[in-house]
């Protein structure tokens, strides 16, 4: 069976976004997939929170590693509400999903 434990690794992401907004195009390309990568982010502080490795997770959901990996990361891969609902059962949380109206100009 596999070291179940979870092991952060540090990683500051401000410093990288201040680092990669100096490159060409990067800030159009980051605000394309905003949404992704804010899901992302929550995926990854709920296992963090779950004190959970990507292998435990896949694990609960019965799957693999590199199908997690895929998951949580942002733009790569579109999942499915069922695997989001999935997913966030493996992590002890709910999914919730809104429709926000847009702000009146």
């Amino acid at each position: 069976m596999p070291d179940l434990k979870f092991n952060p690794v540090a990683h500051d992401h401000k410093k990288f976004l201040a680092r990669a907004q100096k490159r060409d195009g990067f800030a159009e390309a980051y605000e394309a997939l905003e949404l992704e990568y804010q899901l992302a982010n929550q995926m990854l502080d709920a296992r963090a929170r779950a004190g959970l490795t990507q292998e435990a997770v896949a694990e609960r959901m019965g799957t693999t590693r590199s199908v997690i990996s895929r998951l949580e990361s942002a733009g790569k891969h579109a999942p499915s509400l069922a695997t989001l609902k999935r997913y966030a059962k493996a992590v002890g949380c709910d999914l919730q999903v809104k429709l926000v109206p847009h702000k009146a100009a």
